[in-house]
């Protein structure tokens, strides 16, 4: 499926090769540009080389050292892709910490294919779609490049890194770019678990501000809708 004339990506992280080709299978039917990686460490790395996809597919039970939870812990440090698991294990804790903490749906295996295609579709349509490309460094005009994988920022040709914090909340504006992030969905998204008020992300705003943009006082990037939230400019802009 695609979003502004480009297929909509998916990785699936699972260590057995049998079960990624059979989503790739699956997903591929219906026109979704699918990755598989064998392992958490394979998939951040993959992610490097080719840039983030629209959604990952991630079973909880992978040998030898980075189960499904750490691989979203690792990768929601810097971004906020969508999640689906697809494990055997349906034991209710386990369930329940999955959605609680790493992702948006739960599948048990074996899946069935009508099912897996309608809960992907379901996710990425709440997730909504992305302006800028999902490439390893994102282009946004000749003086700022982001690279969301290895959390830093090309401004005027200088390397600048970034705080977990700060790419997420770049990550998700350029998500949404040209269309105003509520404040509210800001804070439930970066901080999922914690009641976070609108004081806690201004810190971070301030200190993204002073990295990327030319004047802070006066963005060009991180515009502020007063009372309401902020807005990135859409790519070309």
């Amino acid at each position: 499926m695609e979003i502004n004339g480009l297929m909509q990506r998916i990785l699936v992280v699972d260590d057995s090769r049998t079960v990624g080709m059979s989503v790739r299978k699956v997903l591929g039917s219906v026109d979704y540009a699918v990755s598989t990686a064998l392992s958490g460490e394979e998939a951040l790395d993959l992610i490097k080389k080719q840039g983030l996809p629209h959604l990952a597919i991630v079973d909880i039970n992978m040998a030898p050292k980075m189960n499904g939870f750490t691989f979203c812990k690792k990768l929601h440090a810097f971004c906020d892709v969508p999640v689906i698991l697809l494990t055997s294990d349906d034991t209710e804790s386990t369930v329940v910490e999955g959605l609680m903490h790493y992702a948006e749906d739960y599948i048990t295996k074996p899946f069935r294919s009508g099912e897996l295609k309608v809960r992907v579709w379901r996710v990425l349509q709440r997730m909504g779609d992305f302006n800028y490309t999902l490439d390893p460094l994102i282009t946004v005009d000749e003086r700022l490049q982001i690279n969301l994988p290895e959390r830093h920022v090309i401004v005027d040709e200088e390397t600048i890194s970034l705080t977990p914090t700060e790419t997420k909340i770049l990550y998700i504006l350029l998500k949404n770019a040209g269309r105003t992030v509520r404040t509210d969905f800001l804070l439930r998204r970066i901080w999922p678990l914690d009641e976070a008020f609108e004081d806690r992300l201004h810190p971070h705003i301030y200190r993204l501000r002073k990295k990327i943009e030319l004047n802070p006082k006066e963005p060009l990037y991180i515009l502020a809708d007063w009372g309401v939230g902020y807005t990135f400019p859409p790519q070309g802009e």
